[in-house]
């Protein structure tokens, strides 16, 4: 049996691949896994029997026979490691990869998330811009550091690996923002991962849930 994973049966981002279930979608794409997915509403993920594989009760999930893991980060970890493509062969490069994977969620990422929660709940608060720019100095740092590092290489690390799929996930939250807009060079690194096939088949297979979802 392929494994499952659960996805917004409605998805807040409507339809721009930033939901969480994106990266697990890309990475099984990557290694040409098939997979089903499994719609849970916001009511549902927060019911007893969700929250037995999900306890904070967020997607994704993904289940394969007797396993069942959830946050999106160890599941792509999990996929990379069972699969070939996403993970160099020698040792050395396959520590790097995850470490690139985890300078996305915890060095990247934060300070980008802060700025998306800003925007949405804090515009009211008579701080709201003075901690905006804050938020948005600090990316910029972490956005000049990135760039520095990736130099006119094509990925963070030799060949596309799972580091890069986190990576440029996390940079897609940017897409649009003068943040991002500014750096040709994490542009153009974006629009590299973005226009792989497997990406493609991801961002699509997400964006009908939303057609689906929109159309009822």
């Amino acid at each position: 049996m392929p494994p499952v994973i659960t996805a917004f049966a409605q998805s807040p981002d409507r339809g721009r691949g930033l939901a969480r279930d994106m990266p697990v979608r890309w990475a099984l794409e990557e290694v040409g896994q098939p997979y089903e997915v499994e719609l849970v509403s916001f009511a549902e993920m927060k019911q007893p029997v969700y929250r037995t594989l999900q306890p904070f009760g967020q997607i994704p999930t993904y289940r394969e026979g007797e396993l069942a893991l959830f946050e999106s980060g160890a599941i792509v970890l999990y996929i990379a490691q069972g699969h070939a493509g996403l993970l160099p062969n020698d040792a050395d490069g396959r520590a790097r990869a995850v470490m690139w994977m985890f300078a996305a969620l915890s060095t990247i990422e934060p300070p980008i998330m802060d700025r998306s929660m800003a925007l949405i709940l804090e515009r009211q608060e008579i701080w709201h811009e003075q901690r905006l720019r804050l938020l948005e100095d600090r990316i910029r740092t972490r956005l000049a550091d990135l760039s520095a590092r990736l130099g006119d290489a094509e990925w963070l690390d030799g060949a596309f690996s799972a580091g890069d799929l986190m990576m440029i996930q996390v940079l897609r939250r940017l897409a649009g923002s003068e943040l991002l807009e500014g750096d040709r060079n994490l542009l153009a690194y974006v629009a590299r991962g973005e226009a792989r096939p497997a990406f493609q088949r991801a961002f699509a297979a997400q964006l009908a849930v939303f057609n689906d979802s929109a159309g009822n």
